[in-house]
């Protein structure tokens, strides 16, 4: 049996390992071949630098205004997540307490609009925000985030707030607490985990993000960094040494955040498990 045991643990590990090399590849080829000048990338992208070649960063960070491009996704990611988590948690706060049908049928509807690729509605919200005239305009692009990301937002506090005791609500109401206090003295502290859950996966999502900002964001002042870092990339010619450079200047403040919440983040995906 302890063999058995033992077994098992190692082929485990070994599958673990191989998954995490999987995974991690990618980064160490984008990092690898940052610290390359452009003609060792193209020689060989899988060979080790003969040097540290730090020149990629230096110019990456000067074409693309890095500090500006920084300062757009910085407010276009945290405007969105503030209007995500607002929205959701009180759509899911309404849906989960109050048992009318209108709200089971506007439940379903937001679930099913989970399965609906951006891909489909692209066209028409270019046209729509042409029309508005909204191009340009970072609030537009915060408003379409909180509209694309809070039906899973929605679906996963529902969860979380039906499995809150009721009775503390009705406690709250007998000490004069109204809905909107009860919402954010209450239940919203108690939202904690799947809040930094929510939190992290919108903000890889939108922080990465390429296409909506593509097609809506023109002027280079306003354009967030995945754009910036797309705009090395020629239509006859590419420098990988400066397009890997730049991506690694775009994936620091992600990895940072996530090393700050993992914590939180592991929490509330094992207790959605549970839940």
């Amino acid at each position: 049996m302890k063999k058995k045991k033992t077994w098992r643990k190692v082929g485990f590990y070994i599958c673990f390992i191989l998954l995490l090399c999987v995974f991690l590849y990618p980064f160490y080829l984008v990092v690898l071949n940052s610290l390359k000048t452009n003609k060792e990338v193209i020689l060989d992208a899988l060979a080790l630098p003969q040097g540290l070649n730090f020149e990629g960063y230096t110019k990456a960070f000067e074409r693309m205004n890095y500090f500006q491009s920084f300062a757009n996704s910085l407010i276009v990611t945290v405007g969105s997540i503030v209007l995500i988590v607002l929205i959701s948690a009180m759509c899911a706060h309404l849906f989960a307490r109050k048992n009318w049908k209108i709200n089971k049928i506007i439940f379903m509807i937001m679930v099913a609009s989970m399965i609906i690729p951006f891909q489909t509605i692209m066209i028409p919200v270019v046209k729509n925000f042409s029309a508005l005239n909204l191009t340009d305009n970072l609030f537009a692009v915060m408003v379409f985030y909180m509209g694309a990301h809070v039906s899973m937002a929605v679906f996963m506090y529902h969860g979380f707030i039906k499995n809150i005791p009721f009775e503390l609500e009705e406690a709250a109401t007998i000490d004069g607490c109204g809905q909107m206090g009860i919402l954010f003295k209450v239940v919203f502290p108690m939202l904690k985990p799947i809040t930094s859950t929510i939190v992290i996966m919108d903000v890889l999502a939108i922080w990465n993000d390429f296409l909506l900002p593509y097609i809506l964001l023109y002027k280079d002042s306003l354009k967030t960094l995945p754009l910036m870092t797309f705009s090395f990339v020629g239509q006859y010619s590419t420098d990988y040494s400066l397009v890997t450079s730049a991506l690694v200047l775009t994936m620091i403040p992600v990895i940072i955040l996530y090393l700050l919440l993992q914590k939180q983040i592991i929490e509330g995906v094992s207790q959605g498990a549970i839940k």
